[in-house]
């Protein structure tokens, strides 16, 4: 499903995406751990980043310093989708990731959105973060969707695996609608997605001061959130 990725700089990718990051307006620390939901793409020959995800997904635990909570979310074959119930360490997230194997399908995005628009009108969600490459779907709808979250105060973090022109335009979609950030990262540079993953878990659990503590952050540019965006609470 991936097209052949463009070369990202690691550096580059995440300094964009922590800059349109550090615009979403800021959270109280939460008083309980945040909750997060972690959905990736799982159709198809997305094998190699579900097991790069896998690994680096400890990466959100530390950043957020044991004030996080995380849902695994995924979608694959013929109308299957999954989620976990809410997890509190890394051990417990990859041992759920473990043994899942990719399989083809259409992509489910809309479902998943909905998903989250389910979770946080039973209890307040912090943040969306999307592992994926391709859109297969009616963009209208999706859309509608992450300004549906945004209105309800969830940032989706939209992380792109290569360049596909389709579904670049809908993925950046979501986050502005949502009040999130997107950023692009190359598949072969595991450490950027762990990096990226590192900052929307900060600021999950810490808002906008928890990622600008993180190194490389300093300095940080306002993201240009769409309509409806900033939920209440921020």
């Amino acid at each position: 499903m991936a097209q052949p990725p463009v070369p990202v700089r690691s550096s580059s990718a995440v300094s964009a995406f922590l800059q349109r990051a550090a615009g979403v307006p800021a959270l109280r620390p939460a008083p309980s751990p945040a909750r997060l939901v972690f959905a990736v793409d799982a159709t198809a020959s997305r094998q190699p980043t579900w097991d790069r995800a896998c690994h680096v997904q400890a990466e959100m635990f530390g950043a957020a310093a044991g004030r996080l909570t995380v849902s695994l979310a995924y979608y694959r074959g013929h109308g299957e989708f999954m989620a976990t119930p809410f997890l509190a360490d890394a051990a417990m997230l990859a041992a759920r990731m473990t043994g899942v194997e990719c399989r083809g399908g259409h992509t489910q995005i809309l479902r998943l959105l909905r998903h989250a628009e389910s979770e946080a009108a039973t209890q307040r969600l912090h943040a969306l973060v999307f592992v994926g490459d391709a859109v297969e779907e009616e963009p209208d709808a999706i859309l509608a969707a992450a300004g549906r979250l945004g209105a309800r105060g969830v940032p989706a973090f939209v992380f792109q695996e290569g360049d596909d022109p389709g579904a670049t335009p809908v993925l950046k979609g979501i986050a502005a609608r949502s009040g999130g950030a997107w950023a692009p990262f190359d598949p072969r540079s595991p450490r950027t997605l762990a990096d990226l993953l590192r900052g929307a878990a900060a600021f999950a659990a810490g808002g906008h001061e928890a990622l600008a503590r993180l190194p490389g952050a300093g300095g940080l540019l306002a993201q240009l959130a769409g309509p409806g965006a900033r939920g209440a609470g921020r």
